[in-house]
């Protein structure tokens, strides 16, 4: 029987840990280099083009509670810009590591023959091969 000690550094050994590890740093530090796009590049000129509007600041009083809803729209603005570059890097990675060329679907493979379906294929195979040697008697 294993200890949890040994069931722990096989768990931590397996390929698709250290996989994993290494996608969630690479994840942290492309998070980094997305937000700075957006912060930095992004905003500034959407901040031009909407005539100086900062979402960020939009608000409504409720009584004496104020309801930030720019800064809700700020992060929904900011999801969008960046799943779209998501989405622009996951495409590159994947032109670059199939070198363009869309990978070909797996054939699909032959359904499983069950014994049931089996014998009654044989089972009529030998009623055909009875109903013709009657036919030629």
């Amino acid at each position: 029987m294993k200890s949890t000690m040994q069931e722990f550094k096989e768990f931590i050994m397996k390929g698709n840990i250290i996989d994993m590890a290494v996608g969630v740093i690479m994840g942290g530090a492309f998070g980094k280099i997305v937000t700075s796009l957006v912060d930095n590049i992004l905003m500034p000129l959407i901040g031009v083009l909407s005539g100086g509007v900062n979402v960020e600041e939009l608000m409504i009083k409720v009584g004496n509670a104020e309801v930030l809803y720019g800064v809700f729209l700020q992060n929904v603005i900011d999801f969008l810009i960046i799943a779209v570059c998501m989405f622009v890097f996951v495409k590159a990675m994947a032109k670059l590591k199939f070198g363009g060329k869309k990978e070909e679907p797996a054939p699909e493979p032959e359904p499983e023959i069950s014994d049931e379906v089996r014998l009654l294929g044989e089972i009529k195979e030998l009623l055909a091969e009875q109903n013709k040697a009657k036919e030629q008697k």
